[in-house]
């Protein structure tokens, strides 16, 4: 399918998906992953727990992170944090890579001030582009379908197809982000596990240590 009207639908929602609930600023890194799958700055999210937990002193003019809980902004999802604070929260890489990429389109090259004019058909100069061929695939005009190259060809309005092809990405963009969402969850379930394993390790190695002691005394 011809990717004449694509850009606009997947910028559009791109950029949604890369917005801190916090902040309604495009996310800056590092961006941390909640438990309950939502992103946040790490600032942001230092913010939330900063004002979720004034009781907390501070050392130096900073304010202590470690421990403490706060709930996520857009789920309500009660956030337990562990010794390492907001630091210790997982960080997205793969929003950050998608935030370099993005930026890294928009600014890549200057965009000229230019007044933009509905397109003109290839083969009737004078005519714009006004209808698209399903058939194959490919923007054309009224004279084509008439009796130029389309003319026994199925087309649709330019609106609907616009439309068609803006929902198709969209889902698509969704689908990406609940695989990722997926993904970031089974990563924090093996993070979990992990430290679970160190635990019962320390553990066992004191009791361990213990027992030996025990019968050198």
């Amino acid at each position: 399918m011809s990717n004449f009207f694509v850009i606009f639908g997947f910028m559009e929602s791109l950029e949604k998906q890369l917005i801190c609930p916090i902040c309604l600023e495009m996310f800056s890194k590092p961006v941390v992953i909640l438990p309950c799958q939502h992103n946040l700055c790490r600032k942001c999210a230092n913010d939330v727990f900063q004002a979720s937990n004034p009781y907390l002193s501070t050392r130096s003019g900073s304010t202590v992170t470690s421990g403490g809980r706060f709930r996520c902004p857009s789920c309500r999802h009660e956030v337990v944090l562990d010794r390492h604070g907001v630091y210790g929260l997982q960080r997205n890489l793969l929003v950050e890579n998608i935030i370099d990429m993005y930026k890294q389109g928009s600014t890549s090259k200057p965009v000229p001030e230019v007044k933009l004019a509905q397109p003109t058909c290839g083969d009737h100069k004078e005519e714009k582009i006004n209808i698209y061929c399903v058939t194959c695939s490919i923007p054309t005009c009224s004279l084509c379908k008439v009796f130029g190259a389309h003319k026994d060809c199925q087309v649709a309005p330019l609106n609907d197809i616009f439309n068609q092809q803006k929902a198709e990405l969209t889902d698509c963009v969704s689908l990406l982000v609940g695989n990722n969402e997926r993904i970031q969850a089974v990563i924090s379930q093996l993070d979990e596990t992990c430290r679970a394993v160190e635990v019962s390790l320390f553990h066992f190695l004191h009791e361990q240590q213990t027992q030996r002691e025990a019968r050198v005394h």
